[in-house]
Parts: C-alpha cells; sequence; structure tokens
C-alpha cells in the first residue's frame, strides 16, 4: 500500500471531475502533478503541486485551480481539509483511518510491504567489484561490493530482474605479474632464497599458493624458464586468488550471480563482433589523435591506429581501440563485454566503478550507447575511499596483504553487519570516514546501534506480551481496532511507516540505496522518542498486561515498525537484531 500513490490518484480524479465540469481545459498533461510530503509537517500530512504545473496549460491562477480541487477533495473521506497555502500549493490532512489502514496492509504483507512493481520485470544488469584477481579484496573493494549488493537488492524489491555480476580482469599483463609472485613463493617453498622485484605481490597470502602449486606440480617448474610454467602457473594462481575472492565475498553476505572472464573474450571473435557491430554504424576509423593535454595515457600514440567514434556519443574525444601494432587497446575487450551484456537482453545496465575510475565514465556510456543506438541506458556508480581509523588513528595497513587493508580485516573487526550498514550511511561518491570504535559505541550517534536497537526493543515487547498471554500474532494484530492510536507521537510514527513505499521506489528510482539507511535511521529515531514518551505517560507504553486490547493495538504499531526495519535491512543485506548484546 502506497498512500502516496493512492493519494495522488485521488488527486488527479479531482482534476479529471474539474475537467468534465468545464473548470478545467480537457487534454492538460498531469505527469508532473505529486504528492509529497510537506516541507514542514505541520502544513499537514501531504501536499500536490497540481495548481501551481497546471496554471499555465489551463490558462488559470494557480489559486483559482487549487480552490476548486480542494473543494473537490473535500468530499473524499480519507481527507479531512485541504488548505491553499502560498501561491497555489494545497496541503492535505487525512484521516486517521489511512493511517490505520497502514498498519493493517504492514502486518498483512510483512517483508512485502513497500515492495514495489516500478521495474516491471526489467531486466537489469549489476556489475560490481570487478577486482583484479591478484590478491584479497581491500577496504576499497569492500564498499563497491556493500554499494553494489544493496543496490541490487534494492531493484529486486523496486520490481526488476535482476543479474549480480563479477567481471573478473584475467586477461591483462596483471595477471603476468601474479604468476611471476606465485612462482617466487614456489621457488620459496622448495627452500630457495628468492626477492621481490619492483611491481610483483609480495603478501603473505601468496605463501599458501606457492604451497599449493608445489603440491601440484612437485619440482617440474623448478629453475624452469618461464616460457615452460607462465600459463600454467597463471591460471592456477588466479583460480586461486579468485576462490579467495569468493570466500571475502562470502564473509560480507555477498553472492554472485555471474563471474565473468574477461579472457574469454580474447580468441573466440567476441571482440572483432563488437567492433565490426560499431564499423557497421560509421563509428570506426583509422586516424591520429591529437596529443593529450596533461598527463599522457598509456593508449595514445602519436602515429596512426584504429578509433572508436565516441565523440558521437557524447564522449570528450576519439578513443582507441586497436594499437598501431596491431593489438587490442585495453578498452576494446571492455566494449567487447558490455556488448555481450548487451546481446544477454538487459534493458538496464549499471556498473559500480572505484573513485580512480572517473574518466573511463564518457568512454564507456558512449560505447554503450554506440551499440545500443541509446536504447539500452548505463548508469555508472563510483564508490569514493573509505579512510579508517583505530582509537583515533590512521588504521594500519594488513601485514598479510603487504599493501593494504583487506575486507577480511574490516569484517573480522566489527562483523558483517555493521560493516554492511556503515558503508551505506554515506552517497556512494561522498568519502567516508569507518572508525572502529564509533561503529561500535552503543548510542544515538551510531546509526547502526540506533536501528537495531529500535528492532530489538521491539522484539523484547512481543516475547514479554506472548509470555502475559496477550495475541500478538501479526494475523491478529490486522484486525484489532486500532482506532485508540491517537497521540501525536504514534500518528507520527505511522507517517513514518507509510513513507517506507515511497522511498523504495526514489531509492530505486535513483540507484541510491543509502537513502534506505537514512530512512531506517529517521524511523527508529521515531520509534524511540514514542518509546521515550512512554517513560513520562504510562498509557503510551506498548504493554499494559491489565488491558490487553490498549496493548494490541500499540504493539501493532511497533510491530509494523520491525516490519519495516526488517525488509529494509533486508535491502542493505543486514540481519535485524532481536536483543542487543
Amino acid at each position: 500500500m502506497n498512500v502516496f500513490t493512492e493519494i495522488r490518484a485521488q488527486v488527479l480524479g479531482a482534476l479529471t471531475a474539474l475537467q468534465q465540469a468545464g473548470d478545467l481545459p480537457e487534454g492538460i498533461d498531469m505527469d508532473n502533478v505529486t504528492v509529497e510530503p510537506p516541507r514542514d509537517p505541520a502544513h499537514g500530512d501531504m501536499a500536490t503541486n497540481a495548481a501551481m504545473v497546471l496554471a499555465k496549460p489551463a490558462g488559470k491562477k494557480p489559486r483559482d485551480i487549487a480552490e476548486a480541487l480542494a473543494a473537490k477533495l473535500a468530499d473524499d473521506s480519507w481527507v479531512t481539509s485541504a488548505e491553499v497555502a502560498g501561491p497555489g500549493f494545497l496541503n492535505l490532512r487525512l484521516s486517521p483511518e489511512v493511517w490505520q489502514a497502514v498498519l493493517r496492509a504492514a502486518l498483512q504483507q510483512g517483508r512485502d510491504f513497500g515492495r514495489s512493481d516500478m521495474g516491471r520485470g526489467r531486466k537489469v544488469n549489476v556489475e560490481y567489484v570487478s577486482a583484479n584477481p591478484t590478491g584479497p579484496l581491500h577496504v576499497g573493494h569492500t564498499r563497491g561490493a556493500v554499494f553494489g549488493d544493496a543496490l541490487a537488492s534494492l531493484l529486486d524489491f523496486a520490481g526488476y530482474d535482476v543479474t549480480r555480476e563479477y567481471y573478473i580482469n584475467d586477461g591483462g599483463a596483471q595477471v603476468d605479474v601474479l604468476a611471476r609472485s606465485v612462482y617466487l613463493r614456489y621457488l620459496e617453498a622448495h627452500g630457495q632464497a628468492v626477492a621481490f622485484e619492483d611491481g610483483t605481490y609480495p603478501g603473505d597470502y601468496l605463501i599458501e599458493v606457492g604451497e599449493a602449486l608445489r603440491a601440484e606440480v612437485g619440482d617440474a617448474y623448478v629453475d624452469q624458464p618461464e616460457a615452460v610454467w607462465l600459463a600454467e602457473v597463471r591460471d592456477f594462481a588466479t583460480d586461486a586468488m579468485m576462490n579467495l575472492v569468493r570466500a571475502d565475498l562470502k564473509a560480507l553476505g555477498v553472492e554472485m550471480d555471474v563471474f565473468f572472464s574477461e579472457k574469454s573474450l580474447y580468441g573466440t571473435g567476441l571482440i572483432e563482433e563488437a567492433l565490426a557491430s560499431l564499423e557497421a554504424k560509421g563509428l570506426i576509423y583509422e586516424g591520429v589523435l591529437e596529443p593529450p593535454k596533461g598527463k599522457t595515457p598509456e593508449d595514445w600514440e602519436p602515429r596512426e591506429q584504429t578509433l572508436f567514434r565516441s565523440t558521437d556519443h557524447g564522449d570528450d574525444v576519439d578513443r582507441p581501440v586497436k594499437k598501431s601494432d596491431g593489438s587490442w587497446t585495453y578498452f576494446a575487450p571492455d566494449i567487447a563485454y558490455h556488448y555481450d551484456k548487451v546481446s544477454r537482453g538487459y534493458d538496464l545496465l549499471i556498473d559500480v566503478f572505484g573513485a580512480d575510475h572517473g574518466g573511463y565514465v564518457k568512454r564507456m556510456k558512449a560505447a554503450v550507447s554506440a551499440l545500443t543506438d541509446g536504447r539500452v541506458p548505463l548508469d555508472i556508480k563510483l564508490t569514493q575511499l573509505v579512510k579508517l581509523y583505530k582509537n583515533g588513528e590512521p588504521f594500519k595497513m594488513s601485514k598479510r596483504a603487504g599493501t593494504f587493508v583487506t575486507l577480511r580485516d574490516v569484517v573480522d573487526q566489527v562483523g558483517s553487519d555493521v560493516t554492511r550498514f556503515v558503508m551505506l550511511t554515506r552517497k556512494n561518491d561522498a568519502p567516508l570516514d569507518f572508525d572502529f570504535d564509533k561503529v561500535l559505541e552503543q548510542s544515538k550517534e551510531n546509526p547502526v546501534f540506533y536501528v537495531q536497537y529500535a528492532h530489538a526493543r521491539i522484539s523484547s515487547v512481543l516475547r514479554k506480551a506472548r509470555e502475559a498471554g496477550i495475541d500478538v500474532e501479526d494475523g491478529t494484530l490486522s484486525q484489532i481496532d486500532l482506532s485508540m492510536l491517537t497521540d501525536p507521537a504514534q500518528l507520527s510514527v505511522a507517517r513514518k511507516i507509510a513513507e517506507w513505499p515511497r522511498q523504495v521506489e526514489i531509492a530505486g528510482r535513483t540507484n541510491e540505496p543509502h537513502r534506505i539507511a537514512f530512512f531506517l535511521y529517521d524511523l527508529a529515531s521515531e520509534l524511540h522518542a514514542l518509546w521515550n514518551r512512554g517513560n513520562d505517560d504510562p498509557s503510551l507504553r506498548f504493554l499494559d498486561e491489565t488491558d490487553p486490547a490498549a496493548s494490541q493495538a500499540k504493539i501493532a504499531l511497533a510491530r509494523a515498525v520491525t516490519v519495516v526495519i526488517s525488509a529494509g535491512l533486508g535491502i542493505l543485506g543486514v540481519t535485524p537484531a532481536d536483543e542487543m548484546r
């Protein structure tokens, strides 16, 4: 039940009645008519901009339309008052029955309350993490993994058919470096002294891989030239690293639907097929690019090479896809990969990149636009850096990783639930400070604790009510008389619950799962405020064993809060707490 959608439908119905009465012209576009919470709650429960957006096409003054609309809405049983404000905004106050209907819907639908059909089953591919398979995931990957996973869950909740995908970057030079690093550990496992040169990976995590390689092949590669072992060790090392990555993701509660190998693009004709598609549209040509200003990118050459006319699709400059020596640039397989995604029938593509890939956004969007003639949109989300602190000091690097703090370091310190929630307390493109001490504080300043505490408080009430013999099953609570819920603090909680379906659609439309975390904090604040009022006013306490009927009504309100918190935390990938430890 989306109250905002239903009230908007009633506003549109009243406007249609005005058209039929000749008070508004027929055929005017009403798509921009909105119903939203007023900026100041004192002004009412909802506000509509109908008169403001229809005044010009209707050739009327906004206040005249607003007053006529107010008169029509006054006949609606859900509307207790409709007041014109300012130049023509209309503020609506709704009857208590509206909020009672919301609570009943929440109790009847459970965690499906707020689910939307906005996506209409459209297929969405969300690609995230996609780290080079050269080591364990670090804290930057953690933020991308949490954001991408929550976004995928959000879109699923909003009615999309979602695929979670990881692109394995196993086709570039970095996997050769990995193979050489593992070979050094392999020699070390045979008792040889080794030195890690610049560019190799010295992390301790490769010790086990080197030992596993020794167990697999014995001394077959000892003192052999690179040509003998490179390809086999590369495959062995890549598989070992991807097993490590999968284990790291599992520790964070992330499960992928698809792992796509970059290597599978080479020698299969997929790159050639993708570029042929662009060439058929006149978007591939031979040319020489102007020298770039500032830092020279690795794919620029002062000689003729094969170029993609990406400027025709919004990019700043055309981009090389093949070097003058005939080898592919790093951009070519990325085009082919997205060509493959498009061929799988997705209606929307979403890529989650680290902040260091900001310069890659325009060219990738241009490629997808060109491949699909603008039919399939690509949204690229950048996740900014995470700064870690402990005891007021920057958190030191992981000895095991060698150069960075790993995902496991973070999860082992605070757990998956805290890690995920905290990573979503900032918009994805805003920097995030992660303080290990603060995220474990039991205070209002810690949003993880504050939301979990609200859920745990209500779970405690439900347990005590059952022990007192009061029926608090959802089926029972959804049928009881809720008319006694009249206190402003109670109604404030009910109004916040009513916003949940709207928040899901807004977050899903903007691809911003952090909005869910913000909303849950606000809902928890409303619950805690009502709870604290009960300390001074016994009539507001949720449980009164001497008055089961009143208790059931108040517990119905509280239980609806946990329904929403549980659904919201489910989107974020966080387990609701039934008790605090």
